[in-house]
């Protein structure tokens, strides 16, 4: 025979919402662009004629510089060019490190 228990709603409520706002908090820290390197289209891509957004997470040490991307979503012909042209890109500096998460479009001409 399994026991089951019932939480109450309210403290599920409660849970919920604590979550979402630590969510928002640890989003909040905004960090301007200085120098924004275009991608390259990658040769494949344009002649298969594959666009759209790659979105990646970034680590943005203190002086502006960006230490580390991770691809979140986007298309494998894509995913590197985002990657590298983003590695170059500068930000303004603040006194710690943060994740920012961008989005890299890529548009068929």
């Amino acid at each position: 025979m399994a026991l089951t228990r019932r939480i109450p709603r309210s403290l599920l409520l409660a849970g919920s919402l604590f979550l979402c706002v630590g969510t928002a908090l640890a989003a909040d820290v905004h960090r301007s662009i200085v120098t924004r390197v275009p991608p390259v289209y990658p040769e494949l891509a344009h002649r298969m004629h594959v666009g759209g957004k790659v979105v990646l997470l970034i680590v943005i040490q203190p002086d502006g510089t960006v230490s580390d991307t991770k691809v979140e979503s986007g298309h494998a012909l894509l995913c590197n060019a985002a990657q590298d042209a983003v590695r170059r890109w500068r930000f303004s500096p603040n006194p710690e490190a943060s994740q920012s998460e961008i989005e890299v479009n890529f548009n068929i001409q």
